[in-house]
């Protein structure tokens, strides 16, 4: 299992996976509001998404898990 976490802190505007999915190094999974700027988020490996541990609208520090992958 491995975990993939917010670069930084910011708002969860759209998540781009569901629970199940597979996904790639490199794929756009989550986009962040910062200062104002959507930021896309791309997972650093690839694997099965596990858990998704955030929420549209949700408020993530620097270092939070997004996702959960097996």
């Amino acid at each position: 299992m491995a975990n993939i976490e917010a670069p930084m802190a910011g708002k969860v505007l759209e998540i781009m996976v569901e629970t199940g999915d597979t996904i790639i190094e490199d794929d756009e999974i989550i986009i962040l509001e910062a200062m104002k700027m959507e930021n896309p988020i791309f997972a650093t490996e690839g694997g099965i998404v596990k858990e998704i541990k955030v929420k549209v609208g949700q408020q993530v520090a620097e270092g939070d898990v997004l996702l959960v992958l097996e």
